[in-house]
C-alpha cells in the first residue's frame, strides 16, 4: 500500500496491551495534559462546557452487530470450518504460497511487453489457478491489461448493485542490502506456528488471498450468490496504479457503469484498543496528492563574474517561502478526524472526564472546538491529518562549479486537505511566490498561466533576469477522494459496521454490541480506490485486524520482517465470509 499510515489515537494513557511498543498516544501525554490544563484550568472554564456537554446528542451512534440470517446455514458451518486446526494449516499455506511468489513493482517501470519485470505476474497467476481450482472453474476471469485480475461471481437477482472488493497482487521491492536483515527470507513465506513472514504476508497478499480463501470455501460448500460478488486485483499499487487498477476501472466502467457498485472495500484502517475501548476505523476519506515543480531559469556564464544571484539561489528564497508560509490549518465539524474523536470522546471507556466533555461541547461551542484544536495539534501527525501539507522533496541545479546554473529546480510534495482542492492549492503556491518573483525580477507563470512579464515589473529597473515556472510534476494533480456517507441512515456503514462487530464477536466467542466500536477514519496516503470513485460513493478502506499487532512497524509493512500473525490472518477471512454474506441478504443497499 502506499504510505497508508494507521491512525494513532490516544492523548492519555492507554489501556495495557499484549504489544510492548511505544504508541504515539504515549509521546503525546506529556503535550496534550499541559494543553488540557492550560484549556480548561478553573471552574469558570470547565463548567460552561460540562453544560454544554449534557445538552449535546450522541455524535458516535453505533449499528448493532448483524449477522446472515438467510444465509444462516452456511455462515454457521463456515463458522465451524474457519475453527478447525486443518482450515488454519489450509489457510497458512495458501498465504504462504503466494508469499513465496515474489511480486515486487518498481517505480518508472516501461510498458507491459517492453519492461521483463511485469512478467513476474504471470507465475503468480499460475500459482493462484493451482490453489484456487473453483474460483477459476466457477468464476468469470477477466485479464485486464495483461495482468490485472476481475473475477464475476454472478449473483442470482440482476436487479441488486454487485459488491466490489479490491486488493493488489503487487508488494514493495525488497533492497537487497537488507536481505541478511531478515529473520526469516524474504520470499520464504515461513510459518513459526505464531507468525508468517514474508514480503507481503500483510500488505496486500493477506487480503487478497483472504478473499480468494473464503470464496473457495463458500464455493466447496455450494453457496450461490444472489447479489453478484466482483473481486478486483490490482498489480501496480505500489507504484502508481495507472497500469493496474487504473486499467481495471476502464473495464468495470464500460461493463457496470456510473455508481453501479453497491460498496467497495479496499486495504485500509483496521482495529485497535485505546482509551480502554477497541475502535474499529475504517477509512472513510483520502487526502490529495500533487507535487509542484518550482522552476527558476536565468542567464549562464562563468562564475568567476556572477550575478547577485544564481538561479539556484534564487530557488533557494523560494523555497525558504514555502516552509515560512504554510498553509493555514483548523479543526471543523466537517473533517473526519474530528468525526473520529466524537467517537472517541462518547466511547472511550478511559477518557477523562474534562476531555470528553470538551470533545462533546464542542459540537456547539466554537470555543471548545478551538481548545480541541489546540490540543490536537500539539501533536504535527494530527495537524498533518487536516492541513494541506508541503514536504520540498527533491532539488536539482547546476552541471559544473565554475559555470553558472541555468536552470534550478525543486520538487515540493503536498497532502491536500479533504476540506481543500487541487485548485486552491496550486493559487496559494502562486500567490506567496509572487513578491519574490517581482523582488528577482522574474517573468512568472504559474500553472500554465501568466502571472507577471518583465514588461509589468514596474520596479524592475533592467529587462527580466529570467523566469520562474509552477507546474505540477509527475502525475496530474489528485483531488481529495469524496467522504463516504456514516451516519445510521447509510445502509452500506450499517452493513459494514455490523459485520464488524460480529466478525470481532465470533473470532472470541463473545457476544455483545459494545465490544468494538465502529469510527469513521482516515489514512495518510492514497490507495487503489483514487480510481474507483465514479463506480461507487460507498468506499471502505478497511483491513480487519489488529493494528496495535497487525500494522505499522511491528509487522514491518515496507520494510524488514513483514509478517502477520496467523490469527489476524483468519480473522481476515472470517471478516470477508461475514461481510459477503450479509451484503447478500442485505435489500437496502
Amino acid at each position: 500500500m502506499q504510505e497508508k499510515t494507521e491512525l494513532p489515537l490516544a492523548l492519555q494513557p492507554p489501556a495495557a496491551r499484549k504489544s510492548p511498543k511505544i504508541t504515539l498516544g504515549r509521546i503525546l501525554l506529556a503535550t496534550s495534559a499541559f494543553a488540557l490544563l492550560a484549556f480548561t484550568q478553573g471552574s469558570a472554564v470547565v463548567t460552561p462546557f460540562v453544560d454544554l456537554w449534557q445538552d449535546a446528542p450522541a455524535q458516535c451512534p453505533q449499528a448493532g452487530t448483524l449477522a446472515p440470517i438467510k444465509n444462516a446455514e452456511v455462515y454457521t458451518k463456515l463458522g465451524e470450518v474457519l475453527g478447525k486446526n486443518e482450515t488454519r494449516a489450509r489457510a497458512i499455506e495458501w498465504l504462504g504460497g503466494a508469499v513465496r511468489v515474489p511480486t515486487e513493482v518498481y517505480d518508472g517501470q516501461d510498458e507491459i511487453g517492453v519492461d521483463p519485470r511485469w512478467d513476474v505476474f504471470q507465475p503468480f497467476h499460475d500459482y493462484l489457478a493451482e490453489a484456487y481450482p473453483l474460483v477459476h472453474s466457477k468464476l468469470k476471469l477477466t485479464k485486464v491489461n495483461t495482468y490485472g485480475l476481475v473475477f464475476e461471481w454472478t449473483g442470482s437477482d440482476s436487479s441488486l448493485k454487485p459488491i466490489l472488493l479490491a486488493a493488489h497482487q503487487d508488494v514493495v521491492p525488497v533492497e537487497r542490502r537488507t536481505v541478511d536483515e531478515w529473520t526469516h527470507p524474504p520470499f520464504s513465506g515461513y510459518y513459526d506456528g505464531y507468525k508468517l513472514w514474508g514480503r507481503g504476508s500483510n500488505d496486500d497478499k493477506s487480503g487478497l488471498i483472504g478473499l480468494m480463501s473464503i470464496v473457495e470455501l463458500l464455493l466447496e460448500h455450494s453457496f450461490t450468490p444472489t447479489r453478484t460478488v466482483v473481486l478486483a486485483f490490482g498489480f501496480d499499487e505500489e507504484s502508481s496504479g495507472l497500469e493496474g487498477a487504473g486499467k481495471i476501472f476502464d473495464h468495470l466502467y464500460s461493463v457496470w457503469g456510473p455508481n453501479s457498485f453497491a460498496l467497495l472495500v479496499d486495504e485500509g484502517g483496521g482495529y485497535v484498543e485505546e482509551y480502554g475501548t477497541t475502535f474499529a476505523t475504517p477509512s472513510v476519506a483520502e487526502k490529495g496528492y500533487m507535487d509542484t515543480k518550482v522552476e527558476v531559469r536565468t542567464p549562464g556564464g562563468h562564475s568567476s563574474v556572477p550575478p547577485a544571484h544564481t538561479s539556484i539561489g534564487v530557488l533557494a528564497s523560494l523555497l525558504r517561502r514555502y516552509e515560512e508560509e504554510p498553509f493555514g490549518v483548523e479543526l471543523t465539524r466537517d473533517d473526519t478526524l474530528y468525526k473520529t474523536w466524537q467517537c472517541y470522546g462518547q466511547h472511550g471507556a478511559q477518557v477523562s472526564a474534562p476531555l470528553r466533555a470538551l470533545i462533546k461541547a464542542s459540537q456547539k461551542s466554537n470555543a471548545a472546538l478551538k481548545g480541541l484544536e489546540k490540543i490536537l495539534f500539539q501533536n504535527k501527525f494530527y495537524k498533518s491529518m487536516i492541513q494541506t501539507t508541503q514536504a520540498i522533496t527533491m532539488i536539482n541545479g547546476g552541471v559544473k562549479s565554475n559555470a553558472l546554473p541555468e536552470e534550478a529546480y525543486g520538487i515540493v510534495n503536498h497532502r491536500i486537505s479533504t476540506q481543500s482542492s487541487t485548485s486552491q492549492t496550486m493559487d496559494f503556491d502562486t500567490k506567496r511566490l509572487a513578491a519574490l518573483a517581482e523582488e528577482f525580477n522574474l517573468t512568472y507563470t504559474a500553472f500554465d498561466k501568466q502571472v507577471s512579464s518583465a514588461d509589468a515589473l514596474s520596479s524592475a529597473d533592467a529587462p527580466s533576469s529570467g523566469t520562474l515556472t509552477l507546474s505540477a510534476a509527475f502525475t496530474t494533480p489528485l483531488e481529495p477522494a469524496p467522504v463516504t456517507p456514516t451516519t445510521l441512515d447509510s445502509a452500506p456503514w450499517r452493513v459494514l459496521s455490523g459485520t464488524i462487530k460480529t466478525t470481532f464477536n465470533a473470532q472470541r466467542g463473545i457476544e455483545g454490541a459494545d465490544n468494538i466500536i465502529v469510527a469513521p477514519g482516515m489514512g495518510t496516503g492514497n490507495t487503489d480506490t483514487r480510481f474507483y470513485w465514479d463506480l461507487t460513493p460507498h468506499i471502505f478502506r478497511y483491513n480487519h485486524r489488529n493494528s496495535g499487532t497487525g500494522g505499522g512497524l511491528a509487522s514491518g509493512v515496507h520494510t524488514v520482517n513483514e509478517n502477520i500473525e496467523a490469527d489476524d490472518f483468519l480473522e481476515i477471512i472470517r471478516f470477508f465470509t461475514t461481510l459477503i454474506l450479509n451484503v447478500d441478504e442485505a435489500r437496502d443497499i
